[in-house]
């Protein structure tokens, strides 16, 4: 072959060749780098978000995890995801992967879910380059994750389950929306996301972790301080927002703002209004902001607006969701549980 005819070739093996949807759905949310074979059976995730995504479609073919997992985490997943290893990622915060380590496991494509800025586009364009092998990135917008359940449902061979998904996805999707529609902008708590362990880590004007508050009906206070992503910031700061809810994911911290003098100043404390996300096996709120946080939506729903009827509904809905995603019947210890973590 003529050096030509062969950098051509290798130019179009490498330029986003496909779109995943079929005629007459939604936009396609993925861009994909490479050939996937007609039958994928080894997937890597590059990054948190895509492991739970290949987790709750195809479980069978994630060949391990991009993040840590607890023990306990493990217990709420289904049983052939238990016992996979921690093996390290790509995207995020840092890559964990070396190439070299990456070829070694053989994966017939690379999966990554979340932004499609420019960045992520570029790294999975070079890792593809450097690899040789297919990376399909696919977004991982609250109002992306039915359109992208379908595309790797179908991409993975998963088709009729990635429909099943999707179409619950569009149905928590679809609540939430008519509970925004039914409220005036003055009418939407303020609500302030503490993460870490001082509750002092927040998400900015246009963060990905804060997309579920705005969609449950909330204002994000930390949007006065601008836009970008996770920040830190000052309890003088968040004082001064006065929040009429706080949430977090750290039980720590959720008992220490109770306590707390400082924190108690603030009329979401007083008020009793600390509310504490369930993490298992992953966090309803972000971490990793994925198909994970579409429970979120239904508890946020019933803890920011306190209707009766939806706080009676949660139960049922929560079991609903862990039996369809994580192929897990729920005693109702565990629901309970769930439901009772408050911090």
């Amino acid at each position: 072959m003529k050096r030509r005819e062969l950098l051509l070739g290798l130019a179009l093996a490498l330029a986003p060749w496909l779109t995943l949807t079929q005629a007459g759905s939604a936009p396609a949310t993925a861009t994909v780098f490479g050939r996937p074979p007609p039958r994928i059976k080894r997937v890597f995730a590059a990054g948190a978000p895509a492991g739970v995504l290949a987790c709750v479609l195809a479980p069978d073919t994630l060949l391990g995890w991009p993040m840590p997992l607890s023990t306990e985490a493990r217990g709420w997943l289904p049983p052939v995801a238990r016992s996979l290893p921690f093996v390290g990622r790509l995207a995020g915060r840092g890559t964990t992967m070396p190439v070299e380590t990456l070829l070694q496991l053989q994966p017939d494509l690379i999966l990554d879910a979340g932004s499609l800025d420019a960045t992520y586009v570029s790294t999975a364009r070079k890792v593809a380059q450097q690899t040789g092998l297919p990376y399909v990135l696919t977004g991982g917008l609250l109002a992306q994750l039915p359109a992208q359940l379908r595309e790797i449902g179908r991409l993975l061979g998963r088709a009729t389950r990635g429909e099943t998904l999707a179409t619950h996805a569009e149905q928590l999707l679809a609540q939430a929306a008519r509970v925004r529609a039914a409220l005036p902008a003055s009418a939407r708590p303020g609500v302030y996301l503490g993460r870490g362990a001082d509750g002092l880590e927040t998400g900015l004007d246009g963060s990905l972790n804060m997309e579920i508050i705005a969609a449950a009906g909330g204002r994000n206070v930390a949007a006065a301080a601008g836009q970008g992503g996770l920040a830190r910031v000052s309890l003088e700061q968040v004082l001064a927002w006065n929040p009429d809810v706080i949430l977090t994911q750290d039980p720590a911290f959720a008992a220490r703002a109770r306590r707390d003098p400082a924190w108690r100043a603030l009329s979401a404390v007083r008020n009793g209004r600390v509310h504490c996300a369930p993490t298992l096996p992953f966090g309803w709120l972000d971490g990793p902001p994925g198909v994970n946080r579409l429970i979120g939506l239904p508890w946020l729903l019933a803890r920011l607006h306190r209707e009766p009827a939806r706080v009676r509904a949660l139960p049922a809905t929560v079991s609903a969701f862990y039996r369809l995603f994580y192929g897990i019947e729920l005693t109702a210890t565990q629901r309970d549980r769930l439901l009772g973590e408050e911090g």
